[in-house]
């Protein structure tokens, strides 16, 4: 999943080697490739933003951050950009602040291992939380105090952008493959439980010698629904809390472009961005 366009492929599992490419692949090199779309979402933000405050934001606070990808090519655009990146993982932030924080923007990024709840300061005007990370949060409470955690760390006039996916083929167990540069992209959909809507998925990538790193990466979350989202950042303190559904091409294949909505028909597979104002 993701905003890098979606091919969509029914594969049978294979159980792959880690010698010969794969041994020398980096997995987060490889999901940054195949997953992340820094300068679409960056360009998405800024211009909900602006809509709503007439102005520019200059400070971004990201969410689950991983290697604060998104964070490097934001401070990229302009010298009065900042940023705070989070994340609990402190080897995934080591990775990234070696491999993406140029010496030119370093200064204006703090990398923070912490609970995304327990941030509050810096304030800032934009936050986010992409690729659906939020749904780690499993528990109503746990999931509001998240979101009390991003409004109380938001300026005045701050705006949260978050990512959400859905769909009838969203519940059962598929793989979905694609293309990317020298390697293949498969996300599998290994297990959803209907009482609960927890959902355990993988990342696997796949070489041209056949080879393989298997579970690259493993995401076991709750699939909340636009209305709990909705409803839960409303009683965060959020304003308005709007809703961009991604279009679709002639092959049902996401485009990456997003419009306002308040009413579609479900899709084999949807992702909407939810922009919340104070």
């Amino acid at each position: 999943m993701g905003k890098k366009k979606r091919k969509k492929r029914k594969l049978k599992r294979r159980q792959g080697a880690t010698a010969g490419l794969a041994a020398a692949a980096d997995r987060h090199e490889c999901y940054q490739k195949s997953v992340q779309s820094p300068q679409a979402d960056l360009d998405f933000f800024c211009a909900r933003f602006a809509e709503r405050r007439s102005r520019q934001p200059r400070s971004l606070r990201e969410d689950f951050c991983g290697t604060a990808y998104l964070s490097s090519h934001w401070l990229r655009g302009g010298a009065e950009r900042t940023a705070l990146a989070v994340d609990l993982d402190p080897e995934t932030l080591a990775w990234g602040e070696l491999h993406n924080l140029r010496p030119d923007i370093a200064e204006r990024i703090e990398l923070r291992c912490a609970d995304v709840r327990s941030i509050s300061s810096p304030k800032v005007d934009l936050a986010c939380a992409m690729n659906f990370s939020f749904c780690v949060f499993k528990q109503r409470a746990d999931l509001r105090r998240y979101f009390d955690a991003v409004a109380e760390g938001l300026a005045d006039d701050g705006v949260f952008v978050c990512e959400l996916y859905g769909g009838t083929e969203a519940i059962v167990e598929i793989e979905e493959s694609r293309e990317v540069e020298d390697f293949t992209f498969t996300w599998e959909q290994a297990k959803y439980n209907p009482i609960t809507n927890e959902t355990l998925c993988h990342i696997h990538f796949t070489f041209e010698d056949g080879s393989r790193i298997d579970k690259a990466f493993t995401y076991d979350w709750r699939l909340w629904s636009i209305p709990e989202v909705r409803e839960l950042l409303e009683e965060a303190g959020f304003r308005s809390v709007d809703v961009y559904w991604e279009a679709v091409d002639e092959d049902g294949d996401g485009t990456g472009e997003h419009h306002l909505s308040t009413e579609e028909q479900n899709q084999e597979g949807w992702l909407v961005l939810i922009v919340a104002a104070k």
